[in-house]
């Protein structure tokens, strides 16, 4: 068997255009902005106030890989968990305020990471600003400045008509301006909408305004598949630009599924390093095995595996070899037997019934051969 080659990549991974250049904010231990990664949000759907359960899923979102959570806080019940909660979770909390000012003062005592304020519908918002920034700073908190078209200020809505682009970017550097007059700088923005062609013009206008990490967002996008395709097409047009630094996929799904995307999406544009990715031909008349089952037994038979690999699970004879052997890891099926390749290489040839079985064992020896050298992992591919 041909030796595998367990080096880092000489250079880092090609970006579509560098991160545009922000001031930086801590949200707890995470960093936001441009000298930081882009992070990966979701909310929790429990009730704030019933402390085991939001816990349970404050963990098992970490274990997804989530950064950084965000839970409501709607109540005083709620209020008075958040101090439970955020000493106990393993990633920064961020409290959510809607309506009631006395919440924002709340969370922040409570010692959560940073507090979601929304100027739209907090009763007499721009006149408690100068308290809320001296709390924050006084506890190292960090705020931010959720702009949303649902609950935009009725005098934008009044002056614009509607909730346009230029209306919540209005609304944002207003509330912006009001921080920085109090000398408070440690904050984001977001200016969400449920429409992405929306969205991203509002984001696009606001980063030429100012310098301030951004956190991206589609609101309401939909059930699971609607609300992917909207994110990815959104986060897609503005992070290619360089703009977003911290990301939230909001889906009518359980929050885990957030997070799933929400990564996949970064891998995708090689913003967060890549861990196990199925490369997989969508078959066609060519395809002389069934491409969907093999690729669905591959990726459940490797799901958890933490090292980047690239595995290649491929169905016909045009595309097959060459897919296969670009990859870490690969199969060109066809003719009722596979041909396995590791790192370019054919290494055996298999009968059709031994392909998925051959690939989880071979990828999980890449795996143990790569976590052997410490930081360096190869990625591995199925074709």
């Amino acid at each position: 068997m041909t030796a595998i080659s367990l080096g880092m990549p000489a250079a880092p991974p090609p970006v579509l255009a560098p991160r545009r250049r922000t001031r930086q904010i801590q949200v707890g231990k995470v960093g936001v902005g441009s000298d930081h990664p882009i992070s990966v949000q979701s909310m929790t759907t429990t009730l704030t106030a019933d402390v085991n359960s939001t816990l349970q899923q404050i963990a098992e979102l970490t274990a997804s890989g989530c950064d950084i959570v965000r839970v409501a806080c709607p109540s005083q019940d709620d209020a008075e968990a958040l101090a439970e909660i955020a000493q106990h979770s393993q990633i920064p909390v961020i409290a959510d305020i809607h309506f009631q000012p006395k919440y924002v003062f709340a969370a922040i005592e409570a010692g959560c990471a940073a507090v979601r304020v929304n100027p739209g519908n907090i009763r007499a918002f721009d006149d408690q600003v100068k308290e809320i920034a001296a709390a924050a700073k006084d506890h190292g908190t960090s705020i931010r400045i959720g702009v949303n078209a649902g609950s935009l200020d009725k005098r934008l809505l009044e002056k614009y008509g509607k909730a346009t682009p230029e209306a919540l970017v209005e609304s944002a550097v207003w509330e912006a301006g009001l921080f920085e007059e109090h000398d408070f700088h440690d904050f984001k923005i977001s200016v969400k909408h449920n429409d992405p062609v929306i969205m991203v013009r509002a984001y696009e206008l606001l980063a030429e305004r100012g310098d301030w990490p951004l956190h991206l967002g589609v609101t309401e996008a939909g059930p699971a598949f609607q609300g992917t395709i909207k994110s990815a097409t959104a986060f897609g047009a503005l992070l290619s630009k360089g703009i977003g630094d911290t990301i939230r996929v909001s889906l009518s799904a359980p929050p885990v599924e957030e997070v799933k995307v929400g990564i996949q999406i970064l891998q995708s544009l090689n913003l967060r390093p890549r861990k196990l990715e199925i490369v997989s031909c969508p078959s066609c008349g060519r395809a002389q095995v069934d491409v969907y089952k093999l690729a669905e037994e591959v990726t459940a038979g490797l799901e958890g595996m933490e090292v980047p690999l690239r595995v290649a699970v491929m169905g016909c004879v045009v595309n097959g070899p060459g897919e296969a052997r670009e990859a870490d890891l690969g199969v060109a099926s066809g003719n009722g037997k596979g041909q396995i390749f590791v790192k370019g290489e054919v290494i055996k040839t298999v009968p059709e019934s031994q392909i998925v079985e051959t690939l989880i064992e071979e990828a999980m020896k890449i795996a143990e051969g790569m976590e052997a050298v410490d930081g360096m992992a190869p990625s591995v591919n199925v074709g």
